[in-house]
C-alpha cells in the first residue's frame, strides 16, 4: 500500500508520534526509583520522581500533549479543505522541531525564556494555521 501524505499530515504524524513516546524517559525513572510495578499494573499513588529532570518531562508531556489537542485539529482541517499552502506545510514542520525543543530544553533544566521560547514557537505555527483557515 502506497500512502501519500500531504506534508501537514506528514508532520502531525510525526508531532503524534513523539508526543505518544515523550512518557517513555519519565517511565523509565519510575522504575529505576519505585522499581517495577506490582503484578496488578493499575497505578497506586506514588510519591513524586526524586529526580528533577523527570518531574519536568512530566510536565513538559502533560504540555505536549494540551498543545497537540489545538494543532491536531487545525492541521486536519487544512487537509480537509484543502487549504494546503507552503507556509502551512512550514508551520506543521517547524511546530514539530518547537515541540522537540521545548520538551528538550524542558528536561534539561534550561532557563526558562529558552523553554518559553520554544512554545511560543509553537502557538505561532498554531496560529499561522489559523491564519490561513480564517482569513
Amino acid at each position: 500500500m502506497d500512502i501519500q501524505l500531504s506534508g501537514e499530515m506528514y508532520w502531525l504524524v510525526l508531532t503524534v508520534g513523539l508526543t505518544g513516546l515523550l512518557w517513555l524517559p519519565y517511565i523509565g525513572n519510575r522504575f529505576k526509583e519505585l522499581g517495577p510495578p506490582a503484578t496488578h499494573w493499575f497505578p497506586l499513588p506514588d510519591p513524586p520522581p526524586k529526580a528533577a529532570w523527570a518531574e519536568r518531562a512530566v510536565r513538559a508531556h502533560n504540555n505536549a500533549i494540551e498543545n497537540l489537542m489545538i494543532f491536531a485539529p487545525l492541521a486536519i482541517v487544512v487537509e480537509v479543505t484543502r487549504s494546503h499552502t507552503a507556509l502551512t506545510e512550514l508551520a506543521c514542520a517547524v511546530y514539530f522541531f518547537a515541540r522537540l525543543a521545548h520538551y528538550v530544553v524542558g528536561i534539561s533544566g534550561a532557563p526558562i525564556p529558552v523553554r518559553t521560547l520554544a512554545f511560543l514557537v509553537g502557538v505561532a505555527c498554531q496560529y499561522a494555521l489559523v491564519d490561513r483557515l480564517i482569513f
